[in-house]
């Protein structure tokens, strides 16, 4: 490895630096990677939430080529293409119903943000431009934009940045108790009171100054915390009732992860604008968007008609050979019956994780769709250290682990078979017991 030339995202750079091959990744087929050290390892997070369909699918790759050799690249100001046009409308046709229309951008940061400035823009379109407020959630993760940054609330993506902070953002507390989730499997009964810390913030600012309030139906980055019962149907209630915008953050449960197209439809809630990302093309090719009702829409539709009227977008939105892709995906996805496949794939990912509470640093296990986290009692300075061992030993045993301080999080493939999940935490329960005796 070139030491230093490739400074890689959240990443210990100078650990990984003097790692050797074994950090290398050198090919990739189904839900299985290839390291460059010839070690087979088992994707347990679909690669960063977004390769549901693993590695290698020849008509993706057949998809990507026809679309390269017909139409690479069209601007997308002022002039559009088939692919996007059709892919807009079946997301929209996806999506819970009320929310008709997809703005493109390439990755869930934009997409937030893009998201946050369409909140922005709407409440001044109507008259309501006192309407400046965004209101995250602690734990929240967003993206890395200045906007997506702001409104989450994992505080080290947070701290080095905090002069330079979107001015006017609070944060709601997070739905998690210990106390009374722990080994929670699926929603936690308890907890749904805890939307209600939005009145707070309601009394504290004013209503009248909250644009929107932006959460992840299940908070992912964070490790998997499981909204409670009822909750996201409270913060629904109280966002109607303050006129406030609700942004469900879709990057990691959009297209499947939960049993449905979009959590919303999980947990029978739809707010005013969705976020998406990550799946829609498989992590082939870079492609997020934002689906909104038809009211927003039709508010910014105003105006002269020779107009621009959401001064806002990338270069690649709406990139021909993403969409492309992103077709080809939901094609499978249709055709395979994923949704059915993850919801088959749920109890036998809930009852092999729960089976590992035998284990003495196991402080928590949580689960919901094809989601699933193990959280480790705490080590103060040591938890880092651990979560290098944990990795590493990850890689000994064939499985690759997303680690974050005390929690490993799970979001296998949706083409894994049960023999696969099953074995997944059979080779997880032996790497943290190996350290069990390090710690």
């Amino acid at each position: 490895m070139s030491e230093g030339r490739n400074w890689m995202p959240f990443t210990a750079n100078r650990l990984v630096n003097g790692r050797g091959d074994h950090r290398v990744v050198a090919s990739a087929k189904g839900p299985y990677y290839t390291m460059a050290d010839g070690k087979t390892v088992f994707d347990t997070l679909s690669g960063l939430w977004c390769t549901p369909l693993g590695h290698g699918n020849p008509r993706i790759a057949d998809a990507l080529r026809q679309q390269a050799e017909t139409l690479d690249f069209a601007p997308g100001f002022q002039m559009t293409h088939a692919p996007a046009v059709t892919l807009a409308a079946r997301i929209a046709k996806m999506a819970p119903e009320g929310l008709e229309h997809v703005f493109f951008a390439n990755s869930g940061s934009e997409a937030v943000d893009t998201a946050l400035k369409i909140a922005i823009g709407f409440h001044k379109l109507k008259g309501e431009g006192g309407r400046f407020r965004l209101i995250g959630r602690e734990r929240g993760y967003h993206g890395v934009g200045f906007g997506g940054m702001s409104v989450g609330g994992i505080v080290p993506n947070r701290k080095l940045f905090a002069t330079v902070m979107v001015p006017g953002v609070d944060h709601i507390r997070h739905p998690y108790d210990h106390a009374h989730v722990a080994f929670s499997k699926g929603q936690p009964e308890w907890g749904a009171h805890l939307a209600e810390d939005l009145e707070r913030l309601v009394a504290l600012h004013d209503g009248s100054t909250i644009a929107a309030v932006i959460v992840e139906p299940v908070q992912g980055s964070t490790g998997v915390l499981v909204p409670p019962v009822g909750y996201l149907q409270k913060l629904r209630e109280i966002c109607t009732k303050h006129s406030i915008l609700l942004i469900f953050d879709e990057v990691i449960t959009g297209f499947g992860r939960m049993g449905e197209n979009f959590a919303s439809q999980r947990f029978g809630v739809t707010p005013d604008m969705i976020t998406f990302a990550k799946a829609v093309t498989n992590g082939i090719i870079p492609m997020g968007g934002v689906i909104v009702t038809s009211e927003i829409y039709k508010t910014f539709m105003n105006g002269p008609d020779a107009a621009i009227e959401f001064a806002h977008g990338y270069t690649y939105s709406g990139h021909p050979m993403a969409a492309a892709v992103a077709h080809t995906v939901l094609d499978i996805m249709e055709e395979e019956g994923t949704n059915a496949a993850v919801r088959a794939l749920e109890p036998i990912l809930e009852e092999e994780i729960h089976a590992l509470q035998d284990l003495k640093s196991v402080k928590d296990l949580r689960n919901i769709g094809l989601t699933a986290a193990i959280e480790l009692n705490p080590l103060s300075d040591k938890s880092a250290l651990r979560s290098v061992q944990l990795f590493e030993r990850g890689l000994e045993e064939g499985v690759l682990l997303r680690v974050t301080g005390d929690t490993i999080s799970f979001g296998p493939p949706f083409i894994s078979t049960p023999d696969q999940i099953r074995e997944m935490i059979a080779q997880v329960r032996k790497v943290i017991m190996s350290c069990e005796k390090d710690f």
